[in-house]
């Protein structure tokens, strides 16, 4: 990879740390205010608000990372005209889309009581009046995707990222200060709507200044263009609905099972939110850049990027899982009380396991999309989702709360073992073999955890009061860790390229 590409990748990769910084952000800060100053009870019923109106953001079938790779790839083969095809047909079917999601969301607001009949009453009519605003106006930003795709396209991340996180900021002190002064649900929805709709104002603003040349007009929209998006989007729109299954039903599902333990799962939930965020918003970047790869015919080099980015995503997800499967309760009951901690630790503990598996595969996922191979691996989203939600259903009517949990550890195993057996041996033009992904991918980032993670283990069954002894096997744990990070989860080049930058003299 040449230096100009480098530095576009890491501009990027930083781009999107800093929105998905901002959203981690607001999932740390706004919940403890909103858990202190509203009821258990009005609290899980505007976070299901919020995951009713996220339904909304499934009917982008992909498109936004569609728009993303094929201006990518047009941009890297000189085809402006494809491009404006793309971006103008993309448009027109995601107003469609955003026509489709108002519509649902007020039908869905209709059936409220049906579904969800342990909502209190009390709460219902404002339940009802706030996931119309919220999700109506999710189904208006559909269409206004289209100007974050280009900017992703165009690997202008720093654009989107700004102005997404800038809103969900906004929307979280706006929330505070409504809550603060006895704002209920309908106001607390209004004040997210409005952040929404100024926020696509401000994408169509900067693309009329940064991306002038990108031309929309009714006769560009075109059959065989958006041939080309159903072709690409089927696999993303299946792992789309297979992630929805997995994850976009979980609180929908706690609801209707056990409505009192919402706002505890809720607020585990967050944490995932969180982890999976991170996750998603370092390697999403990965997309254009597998792309332009792709178009330059160099299998060799994407697979080298895919299994080096797999063992620096297991990092993080150690780095940012461990603490809260091993000190969740101390972090829930510093973060939102003891309440939450009491109610929330175990179900924390089995959702955080859940995750750290599935999202071992984001890397492998972004390589497949960048490269439009996604359509050959759709069967294993499905099996997970389809597993996740069985699981989830079975083992929350009969355990409530912790066996929705379960079921989305039960999908993650189903899911990255369907990774090696089905998807792997099918991948074509990514060249790697899946013996190396495991040795460099998986077990070097783990092995390097295990002093650490054999401490955490231990300090719980240990006197507490030993303070010299505890500080030593600490100490140990940490020292064991570095040691097997210098020597076994770095590979050869990279400490090289460390020694040389260590030794490089000033100046």
């Amino acid at each position: 990879m040449d230096t100009t590409s480098k530095f576009v990748l890491t501009k990027n990769a930083l781009a999107s740390v800093a929105r998905g910084s901002a959203a981690a952000l607001v999932a740390v800060i706004l919940p403890p205010f909103l858990t202190r100053l509203m009821s258990p009870d009005a609290y899980g019923a505007w976070l299901l608000v919020l995951q009713l109106s996220a339904f909304v953001g499934y009917l982008d079938f992909g498109i936004q990372t569609a728009i993303g790779r094929f201006v990518a790839r047009a941009s890297e083969q000189g085809d402006t005209e494809h491009r404006d095809r793309i971006v103008t047909t993309s448009l027109a079917v995601l107003t469609a889309a955003g026509i489709a999601g108002i519509v649902g969301s007020v039908g869905l607001a209709l059936l409220l009581p049906r579904v969800f009949h342990q909502v209190p009453q009390l709460l219902l009519a404002e339940v009802r009046v706030a996931f119309v605003l919220v999700g109506g106006s999710l189904a208006v930003g559909l269409p206004c995707s289209v100007f974050n795709g280009i900017f992703i396209g165009l690997q202008r991340y720093e654009v989107p990222a700004a102005i997404i996180a800038g809103s969900r900021v906004i929307s979280a002190v706006s929330l505070v200060i409504l809550v603060r002064h006895g704002g209920n649900l309908i106001q607390m929805g209004a004040a997210v709507a409005a952040v929404n709709l100024a926020s696509y104002a401000l994408q169509y603003l900067m693309y009329r200044t940064m991306a002038p040349r990108v031309e929309f007009s009714t006769h560009l929209v075109s059959r065989n263009a958006g041939r080309e998006l159903f072709d690409y989007c089927l696999s993303l729109s299946i792992w789309s609905f297979a992630m929805l299954l997995v994850s976009g039903l979980d609180v929908s599902l706690v609801g209707y099972f056990e409505f009192d333990k919402l706002a505890y799962y809720a607020v585990t939930a967050t944490l995932i939110t969180f982890l999976a965020g991170l996750q998603n918003a370092v390697f999403h970047v990965m997309i254009p850049s597998a792309a332009v790869l792709h178009a330059r015919k160099n299998s060799v080099q994407l697979g080298q990027m895919m299994i080096t980015a797999t063992r620096y995503g297991v990092f993080v997800l150690l780095v940012t899982g461990l603490p809260l499967i091993f000190a969740g309760k101390y972090i829930l009951t510093l973060w939102v009380g003891p309440r939450y901690a009491l109610e929330g630790g175990r179900i924390l503990q089995v959702l955080t396991a859940a995750n750290m598996i599935r999202l071992s595969a984001v890397p492998y996922a972004m390589t497949l999309i960048g490269t439009g191979q996604q359509r050959l691996v759709i069967l294993t989203p499905l099996l997970e989702g389809a597993s996740n939600l069985t699981a989830s259903i079975i083992a929350g009517y009969f355990f409530g709360a912790i066996g929705v949990a379960v079921g989305t550890l039960v999908g993650g195993i189903v899911g990255v073992s369907g990774n090696f057996v089905y998807n792997m041996p099918r991948t074509s033009e990514i060249e790697f073999r899946i013996a190396d992904y495991v040795r460099d991918g998986l077990l070097r980032p783990l092995v390097c955890a295990l002093p650490l993670t054999w401490a955490a283990v231990s300090l719980r069954f240990l006197d507490s009061s030993i303070a010299l002894r505890n500080y030593v096997l600490a100490g140990a744990a940490v020292a064991g860790t570095v040691f097997l990070l210098w020597r076994w989860g770095l590979v050869g080049p990279e400490r090289e390229k460390l020694r040389i930058r260590h030794l490089a003299p000033e100046g």
